[in-house]
């Protein structure tokens, strides 16, 4: 009877020390964004950001933190894209704005004091695009994002702010092969930890 209550008594603190180490939390924010290629303007151009986080903690120094994040980035065509997709894009159209469902998948380390260093991949999906620029209805960019995250993050009791750097890795263009269009993100955020 004894070595039961004691077991009981030891998971009991073990999942108390593990729901210490777990926290959910809601984030939005700022995103400056522009697309790199041929076609688009070099100019960032402002999108916003807003979802939800979880915080798993790995020990005293790492911790896993997948999110779940809404993205519009934003971009501008160049005035010399006409000539290139002269079939595909109308010309009085120049704004472009994606909204994608992202999945940031990040490694968190405790650098120093409350400055943390975060990095990792991110997953996304288009879930719809302003298609008011396309002549022929065809879909000018591809479904889906992969791209690489680097950033750091000050955590302050339950707040988070969040500064990081995005680089596509895949080329977004569904029109031809002709051109590589990618995204590049300066994303700022803040977060509460519930």
């Amino acid at each position: 009877m004894k070595t039961k209550f004691l077991s009981l008594i030891g998971a009991l603190l073990v999942s108390q020390l593990m729901m210490a180490q777990f926290h959910l939390g809601v984030k939005a924010g700022a995103n400056i964004t522009k697309v790199e290629g041929t076609s688009f303007k070099q100019e960032f151009r402002y999108g916003y950001n807003l979802g939800g986080f979880a915080e798993i903690g790995l020990g005293s120094k790492f911790s896993f933190e997948p999110e779940v994040l809404f993205n519009q980035y934003s971009s501008t065509l160049d005035s010399n894209y006409r000539s290139i997709y002269e079939n595909v894009i109308a010309s009085n159209q120049s704004k472009v704005k994606l909204n994608y469902l992202t999945i940031p998948l990040l490694l968190d380390y405790k650098l120093l004091g409350p400055i943390h260093i975060q990095a990792g991949p991110q997953f996304g999906v288009l879930m719809n695009q302003d298609k008011s620029f396309l002549v022929n209805g065809r879909n000018a960019f591809r479904n889906g994002d992969f791209s690489m995250v680097a950033g750091a993050q000050i955590k302050l009791a339950q707040l988070r702010i969040t500064g990081r750097y995005l680089i596509g890795l895949s080329n977004i263009n569904d029109i031809d092969n002709q051109d590589k269009w990618k995204n590049q993100v300066i994303q700022l955020s803040v977060g509460i930890a519930l």
